[in-house]
């Protein structure tokens, strides 16, 4: 398998991982991971491909933050979903071309 599809199809996995998570109950989970692991797949998406195209710079490493209180901490899980699914979007345009 190609490395491009084996780093979307984890980032694919973390979405879900998230969505499970935050599915079962009002905070009683960490964001830690989840930006850990995103930070970690940025990192590999940055090696993989050329660092310092102008769109793949618009990327951040998340700050590994685990507020308390169950708002923040969803708007933290959002944060972190938006940037996985706006990286998944530019991989898979980076793949095929054309984005589909």
């Amino acid at each position: 398998m190609e490395s491009n599809a084996i780093l979307l199809h984890m980032l694919r996995q973390l979405l879900k991982e998230m969505e499970i998570v935050s599915s079962q109950g009002a905070g009683y989970y960490t964001c830690v991971p989840f930006a850990r692991r995103y930070n970690k797949l940025l990192e590999q998406a940055r090696t993989m491909h050329d660092e310092n195209s102008g769109l793949l710079q618009t990327f951040q490493e998340l700050e590994e933050q685990d507020p308390k209180d169950p708002s923040d901490k969803s708007n933290v899980l959002l944060g972190i979903r938006v940037e996985v699914s706006q990286l998944i979007a530019y991989l898979e345009c980076l793949g095929t071309g054309d984005g589909k």
